[in-house]
């Protein structure tokens, strides 16, 4: 029964089948990485990341069904639902973190690696690293040109991260609107809203797509460009990858709601969609201000 009291959930194979899932996925991934087939091909990487993703997924998809089962046959107490809120809420906070140490790293190569390699400090060593470099931000330039060609030029914050910054900053609203309609029992509404929100997550990473066409061919922004070229590409590729995360999770909530998932009272799973899906905004508001504009 739903009550205060400690819940215990029953033994369930799903951990260690999502960790079984997990590591052959990763270990499919390690072996991409560094070509460890002798021959060069890489079909045999290929399949076991995807085998191994597929497997996790499907554990997941069934871990996940059978939380919701039991929620609908109201099995869970108070107690669980607090626990799943807070779980949540670390997951978010683990992410923060995660970006946070990207967003350093950037920090620390702009406030200090750039202005040591241009002489700054009483000991620079510049003139023994780069003898002719010039300390500006983004660096136009490598060490040695021909093997990591330079920059042409950067992605202007004025043209697609601005599309895409309206893009989000609406959606976060819409999201909004989407819940407001769920707590208020217009199921229609919920649905429409949610909707929209999706849509516009799908044309950012459309956009975002676009933009490191750009980079990539017009601009020679490559992981092999500079500092800046791997800043650039973790910062945003990440982000990139979360907001497609949240669109499908946000995809999914939509598709619960079709099957009459989600009362004004009990709508966790949606909950917890929304408040990554504000995550990933707000992180993005903070790439365009650091990558972009600064």
């Amino acid at each position: 029964m739903a009550d205060s009291s400690y819940y215990v959930p029953e033994s369930s194979r799903h951990p260690v089948l999502a960790s079984i899932g997990m590591f052959v996925m990763l270990f499919g991934l390690g072996m991409i990485m560094n070509h460890s087939e002798a021959d060069g091909s890489m079909t045999g990487p290929i399949v076991v990341c995807s085998v191994g993703f597929v497997f996790f997924a499907y554990v997941l998809w069934q871990w996940f069904s059978d939380v919701i089962r039991e929620n609908h046959q109201g099995l869970t107490s108070l107690q669980l639902k607090d626990s799943y809120a807070m779980g949540m809420s670390w997951f978010i906070f683990s992410e923060v973190m995660f970006f946070a140490a990207f967003f350093g790293a950037l920090f620390y190569v702009r406030s200090f690696v750039v202005p040591w390699l241009g002489g700054e400090g009483d000991k620079a060593s510049s003139h023994l690293l780069w003898s002719d470099f010039r300390a500006m931000w983004p660096p136009m330039s490598n060490p040695d040109n021909t093997l990591y060609p330079a920059m042409t030029g950067v992605v202007h914050w004025n043209e697609i991260p601005l599309i895409n910054t309206v893009l989000l900053l609406a959606s976060s609203v819409t999201v909004h609107f989407s819940h407001h309609a769920l707590l208020h029992d217009e199921r229609s509404k919920f649905q429409a809203w949610l909707g929209i929100t999706i849509l516009l997550g799908a044309v950012f990473v459309y956009y975002q797509a676009a933009e490191y066409e750009h980079a990539w061919n017009d601009l020679s922004i490559t992981l092999n460009s500079g500092i800046y070229g791997s800043t650039f590409y973790m910062l945003t590729g990440f982000h990139g990858l979360h907001v497609t995360l949240g669109a499908f999770m946000l995809l999914v909530m939509l598709l619960r709601s079709f099957k009459g998932h989600f009362t004004k009272d009990d709508h966790f799973g949606f909950a917890a969609a929304s408040w990554y899906w504000h995550f990933v905004d707000v992180v993005w508001v903070g790439l365009f201000l650091f990558v972009y504009i600064l």
